[in-house]
């Protein structure tokens, strides 16, 4: 869908760029270790609306290294209200979906950008999957992070349960929730029909 001449995606990189020029003077500052020329990179990814996507599409390709879309092997519904259900039902219960593949010589790699969108208030529960499956020990592990204004949550100790023996650099985190402030405005919308 265009918007005023712009896609969706091309604002959400422009804004993805903007809050990176903003953050590399306090990144400067911060304790993240600089990534070594020569690095064998993973971007792996989890994306639901596709924001985390165009994060994990502007690393890659700046980057370079290898691209992975993590995927669980029953897709989440299509609907936005039944995959948040799931979730939560997955997130109290522990569950950890099977994923449909995992990382081919996961252990050549040095560096793991790894990218996420929160759901409620922790990393999903596809991200303990494949964070299980794949041995980061000794790995530096980059997060990347979408969220709807609710913060991080808990996501950094889940990270730091399941890759133990990692180093996990602080995350880039982006405020990135179209999907549920649109279905916000259509609800507010409809309510005002209905009341008139």
């Amino acid at each position: 869908m265009k918007m005023n001449g712009f896609s969706r995606r091309a604002m959400l990189a422009a804004s993805m760029l903007l809050s990176l020029a903003r953050s590399k003077h306090a990144n400067a500052r911060s304790k993240i270790l600089p990534l070594r020329s020569d690095a064998k990179i993973l971007v792996a990814y989890f994306t639901r609306s596709g924001n985390t996507q165009v994060i994990a599409g502007t690393l890659h390709r700046d980057l370079g290294g290898e691209y992975f879309q993590i995927q669980p092997q029953k897709p989440y519904p299509e609907d936005y209200e039944q995959t948040v259900a799931q979730a939560k039902q997955e997130r109290d219960s522990g569950y950890e979906p099977p994923l449909a593949m995992t990382v081919p010589d996961f252990n050549t790699y040095d560096t793991v950008f790894l990218g996420f969108p929160i759901w409620g208030e922790t990393t999903p529960p596809i991200i303990r999957s494949f964070l299980r499956a794949h041995d980061c020990n000794g790995k530096t592990v980059r997060p990347f992070i979408t969220h709807g204004g609710y913060g991080v949550g808990n996501s950094l100790s889940v990270l730091a349960r399941h890759a133990q023996g990692a180093t996990i650099e602080e995350p880039f985190v982006m405020e990135a929730d179209q999907e549920r402030r649109t279905l916000n405005q259509v609800r507010s919308w409809l309510d005002d029909i209905r009341r008139t």
